[in-house]
């Protein structure tokens, strides 16, 4: 069977692209007539604008034409975009009927980016409530009954089902890494301010993240290339990123397997598939690997993530509860209530211990190329509002360092899960060749793992 456009990653399109052996204006009626098929069942979508897409598509494809030498690396890519980005051709109502129909008038900082390199914003994704827990519309592509994961969930499912190739998140506890791994793809959760945050909405100034969901880890280097900060005037990127020297290809990866805090918590079928992992990896000639215990401090995690970012939604939500309290959730106004509670010397300390933590797992990480968890503590639960058991995704967040969701596993049902990687901050290209890596040796695989059934 021939592939349709819309089934191409993102890398594989560009080339198509950039040659003209595919108009941008037939991948993306390709794109539109995969969403149009699949998204009165998905609900990935908060805003479309189909026309205006196919206008900004023929004007590509006249660029192409005229200048063909001056196409960006994005060249007409479809892209969605979490409703929780500034966007100029769309409404941002970030999950609230309290925003429904806002027009900031102006584009985020990485959605500016993404245009400038020649990709076409699709449309906007669903997000939770404020990209906190109150869920949208979307449901798990392989089973309607099932949570698609946190907030990113319309990003997850719209490139589960591949409806675009990438597609725009954010993180601030596991809103990428879970919806990634309940929806079977990759999805990267780079070093704190590697993309910046310009323009989106804000939950928590130290733990905000802005990430990307991809069908191939190829794709997510290409994406990060386009959207990430460089040069001297980000002094630390600069000298961990831009000068990073080449790994040698006859080094060893030296990867660390860690079963973390919330090892426990983790579903049976998952300590056995990451134990059974592990063991694969290490019969690996190219792979040095060594288990190690948690740092004794991030065991705390939890409790200082929720300290900070509790009273940070009570501090940045109170106009909302107060001028709408109707239009909240109650789940987000529990939330909200509690870190009302939360004393200014508590959030500093929280805020001290964050540096704290941070540092430990930089101590650890950096004695290794990688390590390995696992990414969510089972497969995705019933219930789109159902509460996730604690997993390691909010550890990495709070620590800063770039994490990876692998699709690498199934569970009960055939549902996919996760393995995660993890590596020190600012290593992110070392976090992505390790994942091409895996695919290459057959250790991974390809997006989406399992394939959404196409009707239930």
């Amino acid at each position: 069977m021939n592939k349709q456009p819309y089934q191409m990653g993102a890398v594989e399109a560009v080339r198509e692209l950039k040659v003209g052996a595919l108009s941008v204006s037939d991948y993306v009626e390709s794109c539109i007539d995969r969403i149009e098929a699949l998204e009165g069942r998905i609900g990935a979508w908060a805003s479309l604008d189909h026309d205006l897409v196919r206008r900004q598509a023929l004007t590509l494809d006249q660029k192409r034409h005229r200048s063909p030498d001056s196409l960006g690396t994005l060249f007409g890519l479809t892209v969605g975009v979490k409703d929780v980005f500034n966007t100029s051709d769309f409404p941002t109502a970030m999950g609230s009927p309290i925003w429904q129909g806002f027009r900031p008038g102006n584009d985020a900082r990485v959605v500016a980016e993404l245009m400038q390199h020649d990709a076409l914003v699709m449309g906007k994704t669903v997000t939770a409530e404020f990209a906190v827990h109150h869920p949208g519309k979307t449901v798990n592509p392989h089973d309607s009954r099932r949570s698609p994961g946190t907030s990113s969930s319309g990003s997850a499912a719209a490139v589960a089902c591949e409806m675009v190739p990438l597609a725009l998140g954010t993180q601030t506890a596991g809103s990428t890494i879970r919806p990634a791994s309940f929806n079977g793809i990759y999805g990267l959760k780079p070093s704190f301010g590697l993309i910046p945050r310009t323009g989106i909405l804000k939950t928590l100034d130290t733990l905000d993240h802005v990430t990307l969901f991809s069908r191939f880890p190829e794709d997510l280097r290409l994406a990060l290339d386009a959207t990430r900060v460089r040069g001297r005037n980000y002094p630390n990127v600069h000298h961990y990123v831009d000068l990073a020297p080449i790994r040698s290809a006859k080094e060893k990866w030296k990867v660390a397997f860690l079963r973390t805090h919330v090892w426990d918590l983790a579903a049976p079928y998952v300590k056995e598939a990451m134990e059974e992992f592990a063991a694969k990896l290490a019969r690996e000639s190219w792979i040095e690997l060594e288990e190690i215990s948690t740092p004794e401090q991030l065991a705390t995690a939890h409790q200082v993530h929720e300290t900070i970012y509790t009273k940070s939604l009570s501090y940045y939500f109170e106009e909302e509860l107060r001028g709408h309290p109707d239009l909240i959730s109650a789940v987000m106004r529990e939330m909200i209530e509690r870190g009302r509670s939360i004393r200014a010397e508590e959030f500093r300390e929280g805020l001290r211990l964050q540096n704290v933590l941070a540092a430990e797992a930089e101590a650890a990480l950096r004695k290794f190329d990688v390590l390995i968890c696992h990414s969510t503590a089972h497969v995705a639960p019933i219930g789109l509002a159902t509460r996730e058991e604690k997993d390691p995704c909010l550890m990495w967040t709070l620590c800063r360092t770039p994490a990876l969701n692998v699709p690498a596993f199934t569970g009960p049902d055939g549902m996919p899960f996760g393995l995660q990687i993890v590596a020190a901050r600012y290593a992110d290209y070392r976090l992505l060749e390790f994942a091409e890596e895996l695919l290459r040796h057959g250790l991974a695989p390809v997006a989406p793992n399992p394939v959404p059934p196409v009707g239930w």
